[in-house]
């Protein structure tokens, strides 16, 4: 038994080492690596040999610095989704089909690489065609993406990748995991809010139903429409504007004009019609005592007409050529 210990012990190197030898195609092997995590992590040496001529299959790598001390954020936030991408791929393409391998190359175990490009940021996404076999490029030349609209997604980078593949080459799609914790986080707004109204609709609906508030609601909208405030947003008007005197203007002259403060001010003139003429039309009529009922059509009627002399003053401000007006304005 002591022989054949010696002898299984004496074999096992030679048995690694023959597992270990490189099959003499560079995709399968470096394929074999990335099975498990999709995308290979790369120095300078094995960059070069895996992007070196000549190569019958496709490339990406993106060039990193993940390091907090490098203060690259934009690196940390699209790193899990190049991993993701690569681990889609992988997946997708189990035979390996579309010859694409995707490599990761971070400053530190790349700084050669870094220089010998002359980059200056990350990240920075290369991608190397093949330069012999099918959908071989005459140029071969590295094609490069820049990050110059900040992080991208992996959907995103799928299709500029795919662009630059054979057309009938496998271009598996990107799978997301599923997120539990948005699901579940979604699920139990949804029901808090319905537990919400459910325990609170006995004294909600009856506001929601109530004519006078929506008609404050309604007449409020009115008002505010109606004086320009889409106006005001849609052309971006100043507030006010000098006179060229020293004081200010509230009102702009010209129909094609108007200020913020005199989109109010005609706001609050329309508001205080309108009231004095609900208040005229429904309230007025329901005063028992006749002397108060009197002085309250007195008093409403000369709110009114004042109200409407001074809207007809600002409107000839508007318009010159107007020729009607009211005292005392």
């Amino acid at each position: 038994m002591r022989w054949l210990q010696l002898l299984t012990a004496s074999v096992l190197p030679f048995a690694a080492l023959a597992a270990k030898k490189p099959s003499g195609d560079r995709f399968k092997d470096f394929r074999a690596k990335a099975l498990s995590s999709g995308s290979l992590k790369l120095d300078d040496s094995s960059h070069a040999q895996l992007t070196k001529a000549p190569r019958d299959y496709s490339v990406a790598v993106l060039l990193t610095a993940l390091e907090t001390r490098f203060g690259c954020q934009l690196c940390r936030e699209f790193q899990p989704e190049w991993d993701l991408l690569a681990k889609s791929w992988m997946k997708g393409d189990k035979n390996g089909d579309s010859r694409l391998l995707f490599g990761t190359l971070d400053f530190v175990d790349g700084k050669n690489t870094f220089q010998s490009l002359m980059l200056q940021t990350a990240p920075v996404l290369y991608f190397f065609p093949p330069t012999v076999g099918p959908g071989a490029k005459p140029d071969a030349q590295a094609i490069r993406y820049d990050f110059t609209s900040g992080p991208q997604s992996a959907e995103t980078i799928h299709s500029w990748v795919a662009r630059h593949l054979p057309a009938d080459a496998p271009k598996p799609a990107v799978s997301r995991p599923i997120n539990w914790v948005k699901i579940i986080s979604v699920t139990t707004a949804v029901l808090g809010v319905i537990t919400f109204f459910a325990v609170a609709a006995p004294y909600l609906i009856p506001i929601l139903q109530n004519r006078n508030l929506w008609a404050a609601f309604s007449l409020i909208a009115i008002l505010l429409f109606t004086s320009g405030h889409m106006f005001n947003h849609i052309r971006k008007t100043p507030y006010v504007s000098g006179d060229g005197k020293g004081g200010l203007s509230y009102f702009a002259g010209g129909f094609s004009n108007q200020f913020g403060l005199e989109s109010q001010i005609v706001a609050a003139m329309y508001g205080v019609l309108a009231f004095a003429a609900i208040s005229l039309a429904m309230k007025v009529p329901r005063i028992a005592d006749p002397k108060a009922q009197q002085f309250a059509v007195i008093l409403w009627s000369g709110v009114l007409f004042v109200m409407y002399s001074f809207l007809l003053s600002v409107f000839r401000i508007k318009n010159g050529g107007y020729p009607f007006w009211l005292p005392p304005f």
